[in-house]
């Protein structure tokens, strides 16, 4: 397997935690995309979006972090991660739903703004982050993860861009359970840290 990716982005970080929480071994390409590689030919017939991560396993191509997700847990018949009963499986996609709606235009939106000055309103995304982030710790009071009673890929899922929010100018400190819950994951056998943002990235929050 070879994942196409860069270390500070959060959805080709997903992607990456999820191999080592799984022992995958994986060969990593990191893509240079300050100089526009991912919008090369060569890279644009592997995702004609131009983004990462692509996961690339024999003659299949897997795009976007959460299929690259559910694609590794159904190759490896990792039910404890992808739940197949009905109601397991809608609960983590709910989650899914969530890290690619209001995590990626929160706390995501918030990180672009400082790390590469993005045209968002900071006040709109750090109030949605916040927003999310309070639902997430509500949730947490009664639950030690997202979607069942162990770690799927929900919390997979979520846990890149909660676990840099600060870095988009978002202070998790009101939020123990987020807190908590991403120590946990951290804990867990086989995590992969999530690069910080350079400082130098950083001089403009």
């Amino acid at each position: 397997m070879k994942l196409y990716h860069h270390p500070i982005s959060g959805h080709a970080h997903r992607a990456r935690l999820f191999l080592g929480l799984l022992g995958l071994e994986h060969e990593l390409v990191e893509v240079d995309l300050a100089n526009g590689a991912h919008k090369s030919p060569e890279f644009l017939k592997l995702n004609p979006l131009g983004q990462v991560p692509v996961l690339e396993d024999g003659d299949k191509v897997i795009t976007d972090s959460n299929a690259i997700m559910v694609y590794l847990a159904k190759k490896t018949g990792a039910t404890n991660w992808l739940p197949e009963d009905a109601e397991g499986a809608a609960r983590v996609q709910r989650w899914l739903s969530i890290a690619a709606g209001q995590i990626a235009f929160g706390p995501a939106a918030a990180r672009l703004i400082t790390l590469f000055g993005a045209p968002f309103d900071a006040d709109e995304v750090i109030s949605r982050a916040h927003a999310v982030l309070g639902n997430i710790e509500d949730h947490l009071k009664t639950n030690d993860w997202l979607a069942a009673s162990h770690p799927t890929i929900a919390d997979v899922a979520l846990y890149s861009y909660v676990a840099r929010a600060p870095e988009g100018n978002v202070d998790l400190a009101a939020y123990g359970k987020v807190r908590d819950w991403l120590k946990r994951i951290e804990d867990l056998p086989g995590f992969v840290p999530f690069m910080h943002a350079p400082e130098e990235m950083l001089k403009s929050a």
